[in-house]
């Protein structure tokens, strides 16, 4: 009798569980039983990892084997469980000692013919790994780079479970040739990426982040619509567009991103984990470093929204947006289903999902941007173009963004129609991307330092109270938004968004603090109604 027992991790989401791997050999008629809740892919490693056993030279015990995967309440799902199951039966069958793989995280799909294919979600399985105390990892060659980013771990990437039982005897490590021809993708690569499942999130297959970047100098006029641009990248605030076909809506949506700081460390794991889960990592590139950007079409599903799909819940564009830019466009046609179902993730920066398989928790802090036509044809604000649109018809486009969900965008701007003389460049070209971002980069360290000790990075993270209580405006600021909101412009949730808004200005400004013209832009990127704040960069400095 023998028995040996390795580790995995089991995904739940971005969140990872190890799993013990527990291998047991007894006399009797030789079967293979795997049990512990393992899924149908799962089920299927018995075939594999006997085919790539005796594939790679070593002798399959003929006896009765049973394979536990502990702890047996958690649903396990995937082919990355391959590798422990082979190199526990090894050790159960003495070809390996049990010893060595006591403590050894394998996270790996076996082919049959013995080679390791990588699997999704090799980062965040590694994470769960060092947060459980395990300090060796044990993963295919090619992800070798992603696992590399978690400190403190010990990384070995193997071709093939011929090179592991090598490494793990002692024997001479047997030289694994590619069998990849020169202009071919890997086709061990395959497994990693979902066809289709980066597209609009700007990390599809084929895309080069740096081969065109938008530079915000391209958009012709639209000064108000800039203002609230640059405001919205430097203190994290969602925004609406609203305004005619043509006016330049999506290409200031394009523009956002490359307004964005680049991503802190800490952000830059905490998105790979989400996009290697999702399937949507470019190979070669195992850390993310630029704030992502999904544009999902307005027939997307409440599920592809905020994430679902059958058993455990997947990530969805706005898990994949995280740190990122969330854009809509189009937003009255998405369905009121799946734009009400924003609101939660809105508010706490995350998305719980409940599902008979168990309950994920998916991040998602997003700067979400919004644009809408003022009617279905796209003219009602236009003098003299013609709009059909009967008024109950408008009543009823408009009204298809719901006030809770509208109460939770910070910034609602009117994009006019663009004039012939800015079209032709007789104004001149506005600012571009480098010098706006310039001084985002300047605000945002403003608020970082004084937000320095506290759980939040950007002001739109920043409770109203704190900032009522512990970070005053300059006297008397605050009045124009509490007539507001006694007058019932404003809700308790709008005053406090209009307070963050201000922070951010005074922040672009350069000021200690929000004053009177702070606060009275703030109100007019929020309720569009004129304050004589100047609604430009301009009204910024």
């Amino acid at each position: 009798m023998g028995f040996a027992r390795a580790c995995s991790v089991a995904l739940v989401g971005v969140e990872g569980v190890v799993v013990e791997v527990q291998a047991d050999l007894e006399p009797g008629v030789a079967a293979f039983t795997l049990v512990g809740l393992p899924d149908k892919s799962l089920s299927e490693s018995r075939d594999r990892v006997r085919a790539a056993v005796v594939n790679s030279g070593a002798e399959w015990p003929q006896k009765k084997l049973t394979v536990g995967l502990s702890p047996a309440s958690v649903p396990k799902s995937g082919s990355g469980f391959d590798l422990a199951v082979a190199v526990s039966v090894l050790g159960a069958a003495e070809r390996i000692e049990p010893r060595a793989i006591a403590d050894l995280v394998l996270i790996g799909e076996l082919g049959l013919d013995g080679r390791v294919r990588p699997v999704r979600g090799i980062l965040p399985a590694v994470l769960a790994a060092a947060e459980a105390g395990y300090h060796q990892v044990v993963v295919p060659e090619q992800t070798a780079g992603e696992a590399s980013l978690v400190p403190g771990v010990s990384v070995l990437g193997v071709r093939s479970l011929r090179q592991l039982i090598a490494v793990l005897t002692g024997e001479p490590v047997p030289d694994e040739p590619t069998v990849t021809e020169e202009g071919r993708p890997d086709p061990m690569l395959a497994g990693l990426m979902v066809p289709g499942a980066g597209v609009g999130t700007g990390l599809a297959p084929g895309f080069a982040r740096d081969a065109h970047c938008p530079d915000l100098a391209d958009v012709a006029g639209q000064q108000a619509a800039r203002t609230a641009l640059e405001v919205a990248a430097a203190g994290g605030h969602h925004l609406l567009l609203q305004g005619p076909p043509g006016a330049g809506k999506t290409m200031l949506a394009e523009r956002l991103p490359a307004l964005l700081p680049p991503l802190t460390r800490q952000e830059s794991v905490e998105v790979t984990a989400v996009h290697s889960v999702a399937g949507i990592l470019p190979p070669g590139e195992p850390l993310v470093r630029t704030a992502p950007y999904c544009a999902p079409h307005h027939s997307a599903t409440m599920q592809s929204l905020v994430g679902g799909g059958n058993g455990l819940a997947r990530p969805g564009a706005v898990s994949l947006a995280h740190k990122g830019v969330l854009f809509l466009d189009e937003a009255p046609e998405f369905s009121g289903k799946a734009l009400d179902a924003l609101r939660q993730p809105l508010e706490s920066g995350q998305v719980v999902i409940a599902r008979s398989a168990g309950v994920v928790r998916l991040p998602a802090r997003f700067l979400m941007v919004l644009a809408a036509n003022p009617c279905p044809c796209g003219r009602h604000t236009l003098h003299g173009a013609g709009c059909e649109c009967p008024p109950s018809a408008i009543r009823r486009y408009q009204s298809r963004l719901s006030g809770p969900l509208l109460d939770r965008v910070d910034l609602r701007v009117e994009v006019q129609p663009v004039h012939r003389a800015d079209l032709m460049g007789q104004g001149g070209r506005g600012e571009t991307t480098a010098v706006v971002a310039g001084r985002i980069k300047e605000a945002r360290l403003r608020s970082a330092e004084r937000l320095a000790g506290t759980p939040w990075t950007v002001n739109s993270e920043v409770p109203g109270h704190e900032l009522r209580t512990r970070w005053v405006t300059a006297p008397g600021a605050l009045d124009a938004a509490e007539r507001d909101l006694e007058r019932g412009l404003l809700t308790a949730r709008g005053l406090d968004r209009v307070l963050r808004v201000a922070w951010t200005v005074a922040d672009l400004a350069g000021r200690d603090r929000p004053d009177g013209r702070d606060v009275g832009l703030a109100l007019e990127l929020r309720t569009g109604i004129g304050r004589g704040a100047g609604a430009t960069v301009g009204g910024i400095s």
